[in-house]
């Protein structure tokens, strides 16, 4: 019988392994041992795609003459930097060696995963081995044991090693291309409009996209002209001395429905109209003085109506109704999911939730991060008790975990929505697995939070629903109808897991996360209501009953305006990469490439972090908004001009949609190959053909207006002598 090789993808997981196997292991160099069984490792990608001039020394010089540059074989080599190079002789001694029979592959359950992995073997040689995948969804030691026993044959997923590869070559064809194109033709253009000594155009199918967007919500932002409305706000009395104030609005019998004068139904354009409608409710003008219109028959109708009832001069209530709202518990987390949340709560960046998600995995305390499902797979639901078991251990959360093993409502989470094996494609939720608890306090006091928000969501789907009671209602005065609402919390039902330790309101108790953190907004106003606020409402609207009049207290202009679009913060990015479709307007092309966004959950952070290394963005650490800097935006100039679909989300979305298709076996691998090379191709030649130096500099003249502070670049930049633009 020969040796068996374990190979992770890093280190640390390669320790999760040894101690789930439970030999004697001794530690060797880059590798432990046991009798008949190794575990060694990787660290990250040791094999990378080599750059043109590994091909031909001519091709390190960038020149217009060669590109497109398009191997008919692509060529990998050994990363040098760092302790790869070293590693890898280990690993391709290892499993090249005679008294390896059968090697377990350990790397990340996922498509780069697959990738690391295949390089690895494809470099070293490895030939004649059974080679066997270990799909696993977190690290705990029940999970890896039933790994390494329900392990494939690797060749079961050839079609994402397929799909590894094409993904890699699409963003290398189209970086070397594309970015030497653009930099060779338009780069001086940019170096000498910002005394920059060196610049390169660095485009790619996803970050170009994604710096798109950024550039595009900025120049929305601009564009946006501020324009004023006016409300009418009625303060009414009741009876016994309680007052409230409803808004007024537009109603089939108003005298202004339909009127050019409005703003919207709850508002008008010009200050003095608001003021003609407070004269006519209180009397002082005619219907016809108040609204400009001579009276005619249709005038006379109006100034005959009651909005619905005749209320006269007197305020009257006209209905009040009750209806009930149940809000279900969210979706469990998948990571764009939770890299929302984090930006929101936290205030961490993407790249920072995925490295505090992947420590919280390696240290078994979750489940796999790098997924996109938000629900269980039935296998995971029939057994999640265990999970509810580990976490009632500790005392934040053991009221919550009573309650649900005194339910019994875990028992039927498999027959919830919260259960769906169709909409699992690699992994399920990332979900508590109730074990590692041990390790919480190694954790950094940030990294306990992320694992208290998961926990919280996971706990969530096992309550019943929140209940709310909806109370609207409509006040009639001569013609006109004012209106107001309320919703006020009847059952608590999930929301009981969502006070978050770290979030306090001012008296010192946890605050709510979500929705309900801050209160509850009024429709009609927009405005948040706080406890106080909505309490008194309560109690004001329990008096009221239909027909009831009222006194009319105040009535008041409110001068209000519309909002421009907002910046994208960290995790509104996240989800908007994930959501690509939102850009689609057509429906047909909107559902062809649902479930692919721009990226992966494995890549979003990173292209982030990216677009902020390359100085083509900025995030502020405190809001985690994102804004374009002025060379991003110059970037953005040039690629619209060149090759306008790099920045298209529809464009990204579809080849992102594509490799799913090849990772399922449903479109061939050269097929998709075909297109790439086709599409590189075109593109090329097109930037190679065209000039467009003249506009791009007008536009560059323009944007600077919005930049008065010149840039101060990284080295890998560098920046000379300011001079006159």
């Amino acid at each position: 019988m020969g040796k068996v090789v374990f190979i992770a993808e890093k280190p640390s997981v390669a320790q999760q392994f040894a101690q789930a196997l439970d030999l004697k292991f001794a530690r060797k160099d880059g590798y432990l041992e046991a009798q008949n069984t190794i575990v060694t490792w990787c660290f990250g990608h040791l094999v990378t795609m080599s750059y043109p001039e590994a091909y031909d020394p001519k091709l390190k010089r960038w020149s217009l003459d060669t590109i497109p540059f398009i191997p008919e074989k692509f060529r990998y080599e050994v990363i040098r930097e760092g302790a790869a190079k070293k590693q890898f002789q280990t690993v391709k001694g290892i499993l090249t060696s005679p008294e390896v029979d059968t090697i377990y592959i350990c790397t990340d359950s996922g498509r780069e995963g697959e990738y690391i992995y295949r390089l690895v073997a494809e470099k070293a040689g490895v030939k004649g081995k059974k080679q066997l995948r270990v799909w696993i969804n977190s690290q705990t030691k029940e999970e890896v044991l039933r790994g390494i026993r329900e392990a494939k044959d690797d060749s079961e997923y050839d079609a994402l090693g397929a799909a590894a590869y094409l993904r890699a070559m699409e963003d290398y064809l189209m970086g070397i291309n594309f970015s030497r194109a653009l930099s060779l033709k338009y780069a001086r253009e940019i170096q000498d409009f910002l005394h920059m000594d060196r610049c390169v155009i660095a485009v790619g199918r996803v970050m170009t996209c994604v710096l798109g967007i950024i550039v595009r919500r900025e120049r929305e932002i601009r564009a946006f002209v501020k324009t004023p409305f006016y409300r009418v706000t009625g303060r009414f009395g009741v009876q016994d001395g309680a007052s409230f104030e409803a808004d007024w609005t537009v109603q089939d019998h108003s005298l202004f429905d339909h009127s050019p004068k409005l703003y919207s139904e709850k508002g008008f354009r010009a200050k003095e109209d608001a003021k003609a409608l407070i004269g006519y409710l209180k009397g002082e003008l005619t219907a016809a003085k108040a609204t400009g219109v001579p009276q005619g028959a249709e005038g006379a109708m109006k100034e005959g109506g009651t909005g619905g009832g005749d209320a006269g001069d007197v305020p009257v209530v006209l209905s009040i109704s009750h209806r009930k709202e149940v809000k279900n518990p969210p979706l469990l987390y998948n990571l764009a999911e939770l890299q929302n949340d984090c930006s929101r709560f936290l205030k961490i960046s993407p790249d920072e939730t995925l490295n505090a998600a992947q420590e919280l995995y390696e240290k078994k305390l979750t489940t796999y991060p790098r997924t996109d499902a938000r629900v269980l797979s039935s296998a995971v639901a029939a057994e999640i008790g265990k999970n509810l078991g580990g976490i009632s251990s500790m005392p934040m959360f053991r009221p919550l975990t009573e309650e649900i093993l005194k339910s019994g409502s875990y028992k039927k989470i498999g027959k919830t929505k919260y259960t769906n094996d169709k909409a699992i494609t690699d992994h399920y939720a990332i979900i508590p697995t109730g074990q590692g608890l041990s390790a919480l306090s190694s954790l950094s006091p940030t990294y306990r939070k992320v694992y208290e928000m998961i926990v919280r969501r996971f706990l969530s789907v096992f309550f019943p629903a929140a209940v709310y009671d909806r109370m609207q209602l409509k006040i009639g005065l001569r013609t006109e109808v004012f209106a107001a609402s309320l919703r006020v919390l009847k059952e608590e039902g999930y929301l009981a897991c969502t006070s978050f330790s770290f979030l306090q309101k001012k008296d010192g108790t946890p605050s709510r996360g979500g929705e309900e953190a801050s209160g509850a907004a009024d429709e009609n106003t927009g405005q948040t209501q706080d406890a106080k606020t909505q309490a008194h409402l309560a109690a004001v609207f329990a008096l009221l009953k239909k027909g009831m009049k009222l006194s009319l207290e105040d009535l008041q202009i409110r001068e209000g305006a519309a909002s421009p679009p907002k910046r994208y913060n960290s995790g509104d990015m996240i989800l908007t990469m994930e959501n690509a479709g939102q850009f689609i307007e057509d429906e047909e092309l909107r559902e062809q490439i649902r479930g692919s966004g721009i990226g992966t959950s494995a890549t979003r952070a990173d292209i982030l972090k990216k677009l902020v290394d390359n100085q083509y963005i900025d995030i502020n650490k405190k809001t985690q908004i994102y804004t374009p800097t002025q060379l991003g935006e110059m970037i953005y100039d040039t690629v619209y001009c060149s090759i306008r679909p790099l920045l298209d989300p529809r464009l990204t979305a579809s080849w992102e949609k594509g490799l799913t298709g090849v990772a399922s076996g449903e479109i061939p691998e050269s097929e998709y190959f075909g297109k790439l090379k086709s599409y590189v191709t075109r593109r090329t030649d097109a930037v190679k053909a065209s000039d467009f130096r003249a506009p791009l500099r007008d536009r560059f003249r323009e944007d600077a207006q919005y930049y008065p502070k010149p840039m101060h670049f990284k080295a890998k930049y560098t920046y000379a002598k300011k001079g006159k633009k």
